[in-house]
């Protein structure tokens, strides 16, 4: 592989695939990784919680943005 990696190979959501795939050698991966900073100590703790009202209806998940039934145009 060159000596650069393409930005979009660098994304940990896909990086695995593109190791299976052969797009992204696993040495450059690791090398990477390995170059990156560690931010651990900059981390921000977040309180979340979810109550029952929370929850979507199935009748939710059917309304467009418009407000009518249906699913939701582009």
């Amino acid at each position: 592989m060159a000596d650069s990696i393409e930005n979009k190979l660098l994304d940990k959501r896909v990086a695995h695939r593109y190791v299976r795939k052969g797009r992204l050698d696993e040495k450059d991966w690791e090398k990477h990784v390995k170059t990156l900073p560690d931010l651990a100590d900059q981390a921000v703790a977040v309180e979340a919680s979810m109550s029952a009202d929370d929850d979507l209806d199935d009748d939710d998940l059917d309304e467009s943005e418009d407000g009518e039934g249906g699913p939701a145009q582009p």
